[in-house]
């Protein structure tokens, strides 16, 4: 393979996480917007079928880490109405949006919204029947450790939902798909966005995301088992299911 387009390569896991908190808490405002614009609305497409996935079989809890404005916790709210979600975000200013929301949606019976870090969540082990994250764990660094960590606190039997933006496969849509990350991409959200190099490094980060393989041997290696990876519209998004494991008797 070539090398990977990159413009924070040599940024330490520090200075990416400080970063990454900045670029999130200056597009707040239009962030919904522009993930509906710029993904042609396939976001939403996308999260109604990680959704659909979910298993609440014991506490009927779920968690969504990097929550974020909150649409897949509301997604999965709506569809499996008798569900306790949590939702937890780095960005203050997101989940004030998601408070908003939520209330809007009249949710807030089943969903609490709390500040947190996804390397350690503030919950017990084995509480939630299910843990997703959308479109946040190319943010985080140390993915072994964050992937333990989400293992930590589901039930035995219990599910992760991971939805990421990918490369696809095919290489004519690739090269076409790798000029709209890399130019369209910026040039569209600078029009609407305070900030045009958060969508600079959205690029980035999906570029740099590893590949689907790779990604699901991290999985395994943090204890996730029965791994599957579900590519929608053409690649571009993935869906990473993985269970944990039952206690032996």
């Amino acid at each position: 393979m070539g090398e990977k387009y990159s413009l924070s390569n040599c940024i330490r896991d520090t200075d990416r996480i400080d970063m990454v908190k900045e670029i999130f808490s200056t597009i707040t405002g239009k962030y919904d917007f522009l993930n509906h614009f710029l993904s042609l609305r396939r976001d939403v497409f996308w999260r109604r079928f990680a959704i659909r996935r979910i298993r609440l079989f014991k506490t009927r809890r779920f968690l969504d880490v990097a929550t974020g404005t909150c649409d897949l916790l509301i997604e999965a709210a709506i569809h499996s109405p008798e569900m306790q979600g949590t939702g937890l975000d780095f960005s203050e200013a997101m989940l004030d949006q998601g408070r908003r929301k939520v209330k809007h949606r009249r949710l807030s019976r089943n969903i609490d919204l709390i500040q947190g870090d996804a390397l350690h969540l503030p919950f017990p082990q084995d509480t939630f029947d299910a843990v997703g994250m959308a479109f946040g764990i190319r943010n985080i660094p140390d993915k072994l450790n964050a992937l333990k960590e989400l293992r930590r606190v589901v039930v035995p039997g219990g599910e992760i939902l991971i939805l990421e933006l990918t490369l696809p496969h095919s290489g004519y849509f690739r090269r076409g798909y790798d000029l709209y990350l890399k130019r369209l991409l910026p040039l569209a959200a600078g029009a609407f966005s305070p900030n045009p190099e958060a969508y600079q490094y959205l690029g980035d980060s999906i570029m740099n995301f590893p590949l689907v393989a790779d990604f699901a041997g991290t999985m395994q290696h943090a204890g996730w088992v029965e791994v599957r990876a579900y590519a929608m519209t053409l690649g571009i998004c993935r869906l990473f299911v993985g269970r944990k494991p039952e206690r032996s008797r």
